[in-house]
């Protein structure tokens, strides 16, 4: 894990109760010169103009927006409060960590349910009369009540296609040349490594390697541990995830290919034709050129070695 620091400057979306809604950070860095983990409000003085202009007091939302200064000693430890989260989604939808590095062990319980409207974030408590104040603004749209927002109101990555907004969340890291289409999902902490084609679900905990392909209605899944915690899942380059397929708490590694409607878990019994033997598919997890199919003679998912039929090991259409 990275075990330097972070710092960022941003605003804050405070409720009148105290309540931290979010927090976004416009430009954070990485930082080895953080003496402590903390977050201070700043003055006018230390802020530019742009942010200046965004320290106000939205009485109709009820909610006051203000400057702060987060810093983070060591990403190797966890976050110690909701402007701290923040910044680590920041940090690795910005590109500036990659998934798996940093320390996300109760992070997601930081975070508080929110109203997430096109007017700001809100408490979802007596919104029906905060809806009213809002009124006035315009027609309001609720996108969601949860405790993640969607990335590209905060971040909004170069080199990607994201069909449907709210299907990638704050957190995500997304490669160049990687597509989410409208079926597809990312959650934080997961994400691609270079150019994918997503267009099933990654749950928090998964990175896929480049020229990797989720296919529709497919769900790549990471376990948890007694704890609650996500175990991290890693899937390698040029792997293909067919329609309706996916893994839970499996890896695979480089030029693996999982056949449609084929489900694969810790303790699925995998039939290996050409060793006439049985295993669990723990016992293979993270190889390389893996093939699951369907065999009419075997009961279980069978596996066989990938074919690759070009030079630069690319997989056969599929």
């Amino acid at each position: 894990m990275i075990t330097s620091g972070a710092v960022a400057t941003g605003i804050a979306n405070i409720a009148m109760d105290g309540t931290v809604l979010d927090t976004w950070y416009p430009a954070p860095t990485l930082s080895e010169d953080v003496a402590v983990s903390e977050t201070r409000r700043l003055g006018a003085h230390d802020l530019t103009p742009q942010l200046l202009r965004q320290v106000i007091l939205d009485e109709d939302r009820r909610v006051e927006q203000v400057a702060v200064r987060t810093s983070i000693e060591d990403l190797s430890k966890p976050a110690i409060d909701a402007h701290d989260a923040y910044l680590r989604l920041h940090l690795l939808s910005h590109r500036l960590v990659k998934p798996h590095t940093i320390n996300t062990t109760g992070l997601y319980e930081l975070l508080n349910v929110v109203a997430w409207t096109n007017k700001g974030p809100c408490l979802p408590d007596n919104f029906e009369q905060i809806r009213t104040h809002l009124r006035v603004r315009g027609l309001i749209h609720v996108y969601a009540i949860d405790r993640m927002p969607r990335m590209v109101d905060y971040v909004l990555p170069s080199g990607v296609r994201i069909a449907e907004a709210e299907r990638v969340r704050l957190g995500a890291y997304l490669a160049p040349g990687t597509s989410v289409l409208r079926e597809g999902f990312v959650s934080l902490n997961s994400g691609s490594l270079g150019p994918c084609k997503i267009e099933g679900r990654l749950s928090s905990g998964v990175v896929i390697g480049a020229h990797t392909k989720i296919g529709l209605s497919s769900s790549i899944s990471a376990s948890h541990d007694k704890d609650g915690n996500r175990l991290p899942v890693t899937i390698g380059e040029r792997c293909h995830i067919d329609i309706a397929a996916g893994t839970v708490g499996v890896n695979l590694g480089n030029d693996c290919v999982i056949d449609k409607t084929i489900l694969i878990a810790k303790n699925t019994p995998i039939d290996i034709p050409a060793e006439n033997r049985r295993i669990q598919a723990w016992e293979i997890s993270g190889r390389d050129q893996m093939h699951f199919y369907h065999h009419p003679d075997h009961s279980a998912v069978c596996m066989r070695r990938t074919e690759l039929t070009s030079p630069n090991g690319a997989l056969p259409a599929t």
